[in-house]
């Protein structure tokens, strides 16, 4: 009887030591293919060019809010339909530059499997081209004039509403360019598929608050009003902080100026960790160093010059005018260059300071606290910055909102500015000093902008309004040059 009850232990014993060596062997392979970040990273995202590693390096945003490559690649092959039009993800005013794997603003990680996320590229990468002919020029850490990124959230949740997001059609179109393991279909199938779908609708319900608001268009996005309400836990109130994309070049010359439209931030490297997050990195997941490559490219990087012929005679005429009208605020060296100019004073549409709270800003201080990076400097301000203007030429349409088309415009008095335009349409027109914004093709290609809608107003900033003709002229063809 004693031996048959050891003879029972030891079944017992190797019966649970078989469970937990399996469980241990199940709990691996899962981690392995669903968690692991692979240790030794392909060239895809990890470049030795500062420019290249600014288009496509990973910032950290693959893991929580990157949506599997694979899937990501086939859906705009299942869902045309839910595209504003032929291209693809080009369609979204995505740049893709010839012989990439990805567009510029796109990061690829094995994190388990090979994960897609955002870079500060998507939102900081121009276009531009002389005629509708020509291929676009592309200006690294350029402000965005085509990017859609408020479209392509919603085509990413058009797509998991639709019944065809399942494995069927997924797995069908993925084995048009890759042939998946048998254990890699079923983990498609039965983990990756389901969980990314409902990952998407899950950002759908976290996103529901914009559709009540304006729509920001090509160019714009919505900076903090997604940050307030979802990872500072701000009450949802009815802000509307629809901004225009700034650029990131020449941050050296920068060095000391107020960041944001309103100034929130006065450190360069939180700006840039701010923007991180905003983009869906994590406080575990945000890559510092990669950020930190980020902070070093745009520091030297010097801004674009202007593409087209100057008259150089009227351009020193305007030389003059400057110095006497504009200097004080947007010259480097200004008394006023990137500080914060009272809204009382400025008279701009007001919405995008106003969304802003002291609350937020104390809470987006507390935000890492306890991780070796830290944020300190966000603030509550009262106004809007008096940017420097170099590479002003790239930055239409101007003002914070991107509410007026051109440079012509916006040396007119705001009755006279122009009420509708459209915007993400890519061709310049040197003669206004900004992005074609009227006719046939813009209406084709670009978006209505509309000065009427709430934090759309064209107000403001009646500097220069009042100078005679001739003198905007050159002062026009002066700022040509910076």
């Amino acid at each position: 009887m004693e031996m048959v009850k050891t003879k029972l232990g030891k079944i017992l014993i190797t019966i649970v030591i078989s469970i937990f060596l399996l469980a241990g062997v199940v709990a691996y392979v899962g981690w392995y293919n669903l968690f692991r970040e692979d240790p030794n990273p392909p060239t895809y995202y990890d470049y030795e060019s500062p420019e290249e590693h600014f288009k496509y390096g990973s910032i950290g945003t693959e893991k929580a809010e990157g949506v599997p490559y694979l899937i990501w690649l086939v859906l705009p092959r299942i869902f045309p339909d839910k595209l504003p039009g032929p291209g693809g993800y080009t369609s979204l005013g995505i740049t893709w530059e010839e012989g990439k794997e990805l567009p510029v603003g796109f990061s690829k990680k094995t994190i388990g499997f090979p994960r897609q996320g955002i870079t500060c590229a998507a939102c900081h990468t121009a276009t531009f081209r002389k005629t509708p002919k020509d291929k676009p020029t592309i200006i690294a850490a350029g402000p965005s004039n085509k990017f859609d990124s408020q479209g392509y959230l919603r085509f990413l949740q058009a797509c998991a509403n639709d019944p065809r997001f399942t494995a069927d059609y997924i797995l069908g179109e993925i084995g048009y360019n890759y042939e998946l393991s048998w254990f890699d279909k079923l983990l498609y199938r039965y983990v990756i598929i389901p969980q990314t779908r409902k990952s998407i609708l899950e950002l759908e319900e976290g996103y529901a608050w914009m559709d009540s608001r304006p729509d920001w268009g090509p160019g714009r996005i919505s900076p903090f009003n997604p940050v307030k309400f979802r990872y500072l836990d701000q009450p949802l109130d009815d802000s509307v902080d629809n901004s225009d994309m700034m650029p990131l070049w020449n941050q050296k010359m920068h060095e000391g100026f107020a960041y944001h439209w309103d100034g929130l931030e006065t450190s360069l490297r939180e700006t840039i960790q701010t923007g991180a997050i905003g983009d869906g990195a994590t406080r575990k997941s945000i890559n510092i160093e990669g950020l930190k490559r980020v902070e070093d490219y745009i520091t030297e990087l010097p801004p674009p010059p202007y593409p087209f012929e100057v008259n150089q005679t009227l351009a020193a005429k305007g030389s003059a005018i400057f110095a006497n009208s504009c200097a004080s605020c947007h010259a480097f060296g200004g008394e006023r260059t990137g500080t914060v100019i009272p809204i009382d004073e400025i008279g701009t549409d007001r919405n995008r300071l106003d969304m802003w709270t002291q609350e937020a800003a104390d809470a987006y201080n507390e935000y890492a606290e306890g991780y070796e990076w830290d944020f300190d400097y966000l603030r509550k301000t009262n106004g809007y910055v008096a940017v420097a203007l170099d590479g002003l030429w790239l930055r239409a349409p101007y003002l914070h909102n991107g509410s007026v088309p051109n440079l012509t415009n916006l040396l007119e008095t705001p009755e006279k500015r122009t009420k509708v335009f459209y915007r993400g349409y890519d061709v310049y027109d040197p003669e206004k000093v900004g992005f074609v914004s009227e006719g046939e093709k813009a209406e084709k290609e670009g978006f209505k902008y509309d000065t009427s809608l709430i934090a759309n107003g064209n107000q403001g900033h009646l500097y220069g309004t009042d100078l005679p003709e001739q003198d905007k002229k050159a002062l026009i063809e002066y700022l040509k040059t910076l």
